[in-house]
C-alpha cells in the first residue's frame, strides 16, 4: 500500500513538469512554425521585388524603343507603384514575427528555469518579455496608409 501511496504521490509531483515540458514544446514548435513563415515572407519579397525592378526596366527599355506608348507605360506604372504597401506588408509582418519568437522564446525559457529546474546554479539567461505589445500598430495596408518606422 505504501509503494502505491509513494507512486501515487510522485506521479502528482511530476503532473507540472510533464504540462511545463509540452508547454515548452509547443511554444519551441510556433517559434518554428514562425521561422518558417519568415522565410515564406522572405522568399515572396525577393521575387516580388526583382519583378518590379523587371517591369520597370522593361518599360524603360519600351519607352526608348516606341515613344508613342506613353499613354500604355503610365498605366501600368500606377500600377506598379499599388504594389509598393505589399513591400511595406512584409516589413511589418517581419517586424511582428520578430516580436512575437521574442515573447515566445522567454517563455520558454521561464518555464525550463522555473518549472523544470534547469537552472539549478543560477546562470541560465532569460531574455525579458519585451514591454511594448506590439511593434507595429497598422493592421490593414493601403497605398499611402502605411506608418513609416
Amino acid at each position: 500500500m505504501q509503494s502505491m501511496e509513494k507512486l501515487s504521490e510522485h506521479a502528482v509531483n511530476d503532473m507540472p513538469m510533464l504540462m511545463a515540458t509540452q508547454l515548452q514544446d509547443n511554444l519551441m514548435t510556433v517559434m518554428n512554425d514562425l521561422d518558417r513563415l519568415q522565410r515564406l515572407l522572405d522568399d515572396s519579397y525577393s521575387v516580388l521585388l526583382s519583378s518590379i525592378h523587371g517591369a520597370i526596366e522593361e518599360l524603360g527599355l519600351a519607352l526608348t524603343q516606341q515613344p508613342d506608348i506613353n499613354e500604355d507605360i503610365e498605366k501600368t506604372l500606377v500600377t506598379l507603384h499599388q504594389s509598393v504597401p505589399a513591400i511595406q506588408a512584409q516589413d511589418m509582418a517581419t517586424q511582428l514575427i520578430a516580436h512575437t519568437t521574442k515573447r515566445l522564446r522567454s517563455c520558454a525559457d521561464q518555464i525550463a528555469c522555473n518549472a523544470m529546474w534547469d537552472d539549478e546554479d543560477g546562470s541560465a539567461y532569460v531574455e525579458d518579455i519585451p514591454l511594448r505589445p506590439n511593434p507595429v500598430t497598422q493592421d490593414e495596408v493601403e497605398a499611402g496608409s502605411v506608418e513609416l518606422f
